[in-house]
């Protein structure tokens, strides 16, 4: 599944880089995507100098130290696992004094140029980034300052992020549904049996911000890379 995921996005940024000569991509983190970034990181022939990458969000006050700190994580699992340096690598600044003024800095970088592929995941209750439901289908930001509802909070402990649900943050900055469905490719990777219920709601269901994931259906460029147990819920004609 994250070789499949990888190999999709790797020929996204390739294509972009032959027509403009740069690419621009969008990159998740949370567990589900340790092996994507680690085939991605490992593929040949791509000129990192020439990538933009843009982080999806980051919890509001949580110190770059901490462990669950997702600039920390794509510091360590992209910025430091490629073979030469990204051409730039914009991180969500969850512990800026003005939440709001750091989303609009990050509007003015993400809208400069069209993003080739965002590379994503879904949550356990069906989140895109941190949208949690009822998800912002119509926004016009980039990035929006968000409230975690529990349920996404439970599953940061449950991944061994937080010891316990009162250390986990209810605020962070997270990319716009909107905006990450601007982007040409979409490389959506969820394993896992816990995202069963999820996918199956993307999939499936109706297109609601009860369950933010189910707007992947109106994007003509998604793919959604599954493994067996997070396909498990799906009818078999929808596999």
């Amino acid at each position: 599944m994250a070789r499949a995921a990888a190999a999709d996005a790797a020929a996204v940024l390739r294509q972009a880089l032959a027509e403009r000569g740069e690419a621009r991509l969008i990159v998740a983190t949370g567990a589900s995507q340790f092996g994507f970034l680690q085939a991605l990181t490992q593929t040949p022939d791509i000129d990192w100098s020439q990538v933009t990458a843009f982080h999806l969000d980051e919890y509001a006050g949580l110190p770059v130290t901490h462990r669950a700190s997702f600039r920390a994580y794509l510091r360590e699992r992209l910025v430091g696992a490629l073979p030469t340096p990204l051409r730039a690598f914009v991180e969500v600044d969850g512990e800026a004094a003005d939440l709001e003024a750091e989303c609009e800095r990050l509007r003015q970088l993400v809208d400069a140029a069209p993003i080739d592929v965002a590379c994503i995941g879904i949550g356990e209750n069906g989140h895109l980034a941190f949208n949690d439901p009822p998800a912002d289908f119509e926004t016009d930001a980039a990035y929006l300052v968000v409230t975690l509802d529990e349920a996404c909070r439970r599953q940061q402990v449950g991944e061994g992020w937080f010891a316990t649900l009162d250390e986990v943050p209810t605020q962070a900055i997270s990319m716009s549904i909107p905006q990450i469905m601007k982007s040409h490719r979409i490389v959506c990777t969820v394993p896992d049996a816990r995202k069963a219920a999820a996918v199956k709601g993307a999939v499936e269901g109706p297109i609601t911000p009860l369950c933010p994931a189910s707007i992947l259906q109106r994007h003509q460029g998604c793919a959604l890379y599954l493994d067996s147990d997070s396909a498990s819920a799906l009818r078999a004609e929808s596999i």
